[in-house]
């Protein structure tokens, strides 16, 4: 029987889409050859860089920060003459909407989003979930729990797809802007609207990403919305990097549709504006990658990893991302004294006397599996004693014979 098992999981490795995705664990031994040579420094520069570069290319983002980065170094200026002239050559449909090359950057977007997608997302996987695997409880939220090789190719599958879908969406951008802009509110020069609001935008482009976006998520998870849309993003009860774009293409259009919104509505610099962009993905990137990452001390509006672990662990709570506060001023902040789980919508969970026996049970097991160094001092803030939920329990069993 053991042999057997053996011989499927041998054969579930072998597949061969699940092989090229996975291509950091032929090259462990290699890499760990050269890790084990690198400083200190380097290191955490190298993996700082890699979340850095990882999160320019979820969405597709690095092209369009190029578009701009090259307007800026060029003066931003348009050249009138030449742009008459350049649709008057290019008899194209494309041309006349200032798209013109249009092919070249949607090929651009894609191919190197999954450069970068495949290359640095392999190797914060082999970073973590190859070279200390064995040592899981020292930095995974969930050290019992990995997903299957079958989930993991599905997640990389999906997210895939989703990532063609939003480069495809970067790159028509980033044409538009590079030959037009026309009817975009970005703006190049530093103090075309003051150096007050080169600053103090940040702050508000980042209350409004990350408060819309709590409100898009939390209402992905209404049952409807939940059943046809958002339920294949929480296929991954064990999240990793690869989950941050594991959503269906719809949500995950929606979202940054919903996040573009002030490029179109007030002035703002490209700079500022893509520095909250990439931040909020290098978080999302840490939220979903199963590691027991901890906030700065400068990051108190930043909650830890294991918040948006809980979240795919228990399903409908914590919808926030950045900013935690949102979760507790509208109530679906995670408590101790509540049960989550997929059937429990709308993020307030239910009491320990309002669920059956088999579902409090469940939600214990569940705690159990936590990593308590995922907490602040080392923690674990939501595990109950036999004393806490002992009584529900025979209650609940007396009222049910």
């Amino acid at each position: 029987m053991a042999t057997r098992t053996k011989s499927r999981q041998a054969n579930t490795f072998r597949n061969p889409l699940l092989e090229g995705v996975r291509w950091s664990e032929k090259c462990s031994s290699r890499l760990s050859l050269i890790w084990s040579i690198l400083p200190q420094y380097l290191r955490n520069l190298i993996i700082s860089s890699a979340v850095l570069f990882f999160a320019s290319a979820i969405k597709g983002d690095w092209i369009i920060i190029a578009v701009h980065l090259l307007k800026q170094l060029n003066g931003a200026s348009t050249n009138k003459a030449n742009e008459a002239q350049r649709i008057d050559s290019v008899h194209s449909i494309l041309a006349s909407y200032n798209l013109h090359g249009l092919t070249y950057f949607l090929i651009a977007a894609v191919v190197g989003s999954y450069l970068i997608y495949f290359s640095i997302g392999g190797f914060i996987h082999w970073y973590f979930y190859i070279k200390r695997r064995d040592k899981a409880h020292e930095w995974k939220c969930q050290p019992e729990k990995f997903l299957s090789p079958e989930l993991e190719l599905h997640e990389i599958i999906v997210g895939a797809s989703s990532l063609l879908v939003v480069s495809l969406f970067s790159g028509i951008i980033a044409c538009y802007a590079m030959n037009s802009g026309k009817g975009l509110t970005i703006y190049y020069r530093f103090d075309e609207y003051g150096w007050f609001w080169f600053v103090a935008q940040i702050g508000v482009v980042f209350v409004y990403q990350d408060y819309s976006t709590y409100w898009i998520h939390r209402i992905f998870h209404w049952p409807w919305l939940y059943r046809n849309f958002h339920k294949l993003h929480h296929t991954y009860k064990q999240p990793t990097a690869f989950s941050v774009t594991a959503s269906h293409p719809v949500e995950i259009i929606f979202t940054q549709l919903v996040m573009l919104v002030p490029i179109v509505t007030v002035p703002v610099h490209w700079a500022p504006f893509y520095v909250v962009v990439v931040y909020a993905y290098c978080q999302g990137i840490l939220g979903h990658s199963g590691v027991n990452f901890k906030s700065f001390w400068w990051q108190p509006w930043q909650p830890d990893t294991i918040f948006h672990d809980n979240h795919h662990q228990y399903f409908h709570v914590n919808f926030g991302f950045n900013i935690y506060y949102w979760d507790i001023l509208h109530g679906t902040y995670r408590l101790k004294d509540r049960v989550y789980s997929e059937d429990i919508f709308y993020g307030m969970g239910k009491g320990l006397s309002e669920v059956p026996a088999e579902v409090l049970l469940s939600d214990v097991v569940e705690r159990n599996l936590e990593n308590p160094q995922a907490y602040r001092n080392n923690v674990h803030r939501y595990k109950l004693e036999h004393q806490e939920y002992g009584q529900f329990i025979v209650n609940n069993k007396i009222k049910t014979n």
